[in-house]
């Protein structure tokens, strides 16, 4: 009876932890059902109460993978209470956006719905996202930010402060 019980547990505890798991790995992307083409009418496109600062960068035509008038760098971004990133483009900038703390809700051109961003998640922003992000709480927001920039295309690596 014993091994049973300790069986029981063990069965219980990998259960518990494979529920944990499946929901760390969906939270922060498009809920269940959810994804559809969405055109993103009426999206911002003038950024509100941002202040986005770069914190280090690396010219990877220096490093062994020679990627030409490429930077792999790393930013912070701090959005303020109602707060907007507008409007953009990953179509030559894969990212990826840590929330360091708060809540932010990002509009995606893959999703019908907003996709709540929650302190801890990580969005992946590759080939094809277009979105748009807004901090509907009365927090700041912290994000961490790593990125590859295309040096060929200024607006891609501009330093920000909104």
């Amino acid at each position: 009876m014993k091994d049973l019980s300790i069986t029981t547990l063990h069965v219980q505890a990998a259960v518990a932890c494979g529920l944990a798991c499946a929901a760390i790995a969906h939270a922060g992307e498009c809920p269940s059902g959810q994804a559809a083409t969405n055109a993103l009418a009426g999206a911002p496109t003038a950024p509100v109460g941002i202040t986005d600062t770069e914190l280090a960068a690396i010219d990877l035509a220096e490093e062994n993978v020679h990627l030409d008038q490429r930077r792999l760098r790393m930013r912070h971004m701090t959005i303020a209470p109602g707060g907007i990133v507008p409007l953009h483009s990953h179509e030559d900038r894969p990212a990826l956006i840590m929330v360091v703390s708060g809540e932010i809700f990002e509009n995606n051109s893959k999703c019908a719905v907003p996709i709540l961003h929650k302190s801890g998640d990580v969005a992946r922003e590759h080939l094809g996202t277009k979105h748009w992000w807004k901090n509907s709480s009365a927090f700041p927001v912290e994000l961490t930010i790593a990125d590859l920039v295309n040096d060929a295309k200024p607006a891609t690596m501009a330093k920000q402060v909104m």
